[in-house]
């Protein structure tokens, strides 16, 4: 993957979360600043996504841990480098678990 196809995949895997958490109706607050989307929950914590080009890899820090995914084009979406979970279903699980919210993506 170059550089630009790796940058154009976090782009519209952003925007895509970004949509995705304005159809949340209450209970979180995100902000994106620059190559970090943060999402913060009202029961006080916080689910971190970065970019990271050396890597091109995805991450996301979470009250769970820490967790890298890098981009599965057979998948069309990103996989998690340890345990080969989809990023989408993981994310969705993981705003359940850690914020309590019904996340649909």
């Amino acid at each position: 993957m170059t550089e630009s196809e790796f940058n154009d995949q976090i782009e519209l895997t952003f925007e895509a979360l970004e949509q995705a958490l304005d159809a949340v109706d209450e209970g979180l607050d995100y902000e994106l600043a620059g190559s970090v989307l943060t999402v913060d929950f009202d029961n006080d914590t916080t689910m971190v996504f970065s970019r990271q080009p050396p890597t091109q890899q995805l991450w996301l820090a979470a009250r769970s841990g820490g967790f890298h995914f890098a981009w599965d084009e057979s998948a069309g979406d990103w996989r998690g480098t340890r345990d080969g979970a989809l990023f989408r279903p993981f994310v969705v699980e993981q705003m359940n678990s850690q914020g309590g919210i019904d996340f649909a993506w």
